[in-house]
C-alpha cells in the first residue's frame, strides 16, 4: 500500500512523465512538489515505489519512468474518486488536457481543409489548361542536349514561374 507521500510523489512523477516525455528525476520532483522533504527522501521513496512495481528507472543515472501498474494507479485516481489526492490537481490537469486536444482537432480540421484544397488545385484537368507554348517549351527542354543546360535552367525557370502564377 502507498503513503500519501508515495501517492503524491507517483502521480506527479506520471504527470511529469507525461509532459516531457523522458525519465524524471527526484530533483525536478522535488522542486514540483512542494514537499518539505529532501531528494534523498525523494529516492527512497523512487526506490520503494520502484520495488513495488509502480515505476522503473532505464540506467542507473537516469530518473524514473511509469510502469503499467503505474498508470493504472493513476487511472484509478483520476476516474475512481476513492482516493483523495489531489483532487482539484487532477481536474485541472484533464481540464487542461482537453483543452489542448480540443485545439489539436480544431488545427487538424484546418488542415484537412487546406489540404483539400491544395489536393483540388493539383486536380489534373488544370493541366488541360496549359497554353501550347508552356508545352513547347518543355518539349524543348526534353528534346536539348548537355551543351545547351543553361538555356534549360532558363526555360526551366520561366515554367516554374508561370506555374506559380497560374
Amino acid at each position: 500500500m502507498l503513503t500519501n507521500r508515495q501517492g503524491t510523489i507517483l502521480n506527479l512523477l506520471i504527470k511529469e512523465y507525461i509532459d516531457r516525455a523522458e525519465p524524471v528525476s527526484s530533483e525536478l520532483l522535488k522542486k514540483k512538489s512542494g514537499l518539505d522533504i529532501s531528494p534523498a527522501t525523494i529516492r527512497n521513496d523512487l526506490q520503494e515505489l520502484t520495488e513495488m512495481g509502480y515505476i522503473n528507472q532505464p540506467h542507473t543515472s537516469a530518473g524514473r519512468i511509469p510502469t503499467e501498474k503505474g498508470y493504472k494507479y493513476f487511472i484509478e485516481i483520476t476516474f475512481s474518486g476513492k482516493i483523495d489526492i489531489f483532487p482539484d490537481f487532477i481536474l485541472k490537469e484533464v481540464k487542461e488536457a482537453k483543452q489542448r486536444i480540443d485545439r489539436e482537432l480544431e488545427m487538424t480540421r484546418s488542415m484537412e481543409k487546406l489540404l483539400e484544397e491544395m489536393n483540388s488545385m493539383l486536380d489534373f484537368s488544370h493541366f488541360n489548361r496549359i497554353e501550347e507554348n508552356m508545352m513547347s517549351d518543355l518539349f524543348k527542354i526534353l528534346e536539348r542536349s548537355k551543351t545547351s543546360y543553361d538555356s534549360n535552367i532558363d526555360i526551366m525557370k520561366k515554367l516554374l514561374k508561370e506555374f506559380e502564377e497560374f
